[in-house]
């Protein structure tokens, strides 16, 4: 069958001296992985189009019994180079990226689709004293769409309300807040009030983008990266997170 679908390149594998496979976010299709043959050819038709976290359509002939499919052509639309030419935004690209490969679920789902094409673009065009705030809640978001938003409302464990202001017990391994008699029974961070101020803003998109200094934006990073690994990553390994979490011992 071929198919014709906005797409986002999520990695790139050379496969052999001429080909290479090229892993996909699409819209209509899910995450695929197919082989572009010829693509490092020098007069390849591909051209330069194959660029990690480029956008644009891809023309897939697309086999439901084979987990490798083929790409015909790519289309380019946009190129982020915003994104490769800043680390801290090329590094959380990539853990978006990685987050869209690796935890998307086997059915399509435009919703996450688009949320995730419009967060590169948003990344990228981010004003340089928002993009930190931003990427934290850019990957916030398509976690939370991916079916893992935290609880910071009541208590993830058995449904009691939560103080309203104040300090947190706010647990990763568990998946949110904690009251205070689960707190005394299960390893939960004590999140400040600011700090918990400021998660409650980034996973709101309607809310302002809190202002995080540098030790107060690693500490952001160390808990979400935390939650990815144990909602998501299930002892998987992902470089990508881990290179963006270093950065924030880098920035203490």
């Amino acid at each position: 069958m071929l198919v014709t679908t906005p797409a986002v390149i999520l990695s790139t594998l050379r496969y052999s001296e001429s080909s290479k496979i090229v892993r996909l976010a699409t819209r209509e299709h899910g995450v695929q992985s197919a082989i572009a043959k010829g693509a490092l050819r020098p007069r390849s038709r591909f051209g330069a189009a194959l660029q990690v976290l480029s956008e644009g359509t891809a023309h897939l002939i697309i086999l439901q019994r084979r987990e490798l499919q083929m790409l015909t052509a790519f289309d380019v639309g946009r190129v982020p180079l915003g994104l490769a030419n800043d680390l801290p935004r090329y590094a959380t690209a990539n853990v978006l990226a990685e987050v869209m490969h690796r935890f998307s679920p086997p059915d399509p789902d435009p919703h996450v689709y688009d949320l995730f094409a419009s967060a590169l673009g948003l990344l990228e065009s981010a004003p340089a004293d928002e993009a930190e705030a931003l990427g934290l809640r850019l990957i916030w978001l398509l976690v939370s769409a991916l079916g893992f938003a935290p609880a910071l409302n009541e208590c993830v464990l058995d449904g009691n309300p939560v103080p309203v202001t104040g300090s947190l017990a706010f647990s990763a391994h568990e998946g949110g807040a904690l009251c205070a008699a689960c707190a005394t029974r299960f390893p939960a961070s004590r999140l400040p009030e600011d700090a918990r101020g400021a998660l409650t803003a980034l996973l709101d998109p309607a809310h302002p983008l809190p202002g995080l200094d540098a030790p107060n934006a690693a500490a952001h990073r160390r808990l979400l990266s935390r939650f990815i690994m144990y909602h998501l990553g299930d002892g998987t390994s992902l470089p990508a997170l881990a290179f963006w979490e270093q950065q924030a011992r880098v920035s203490r």
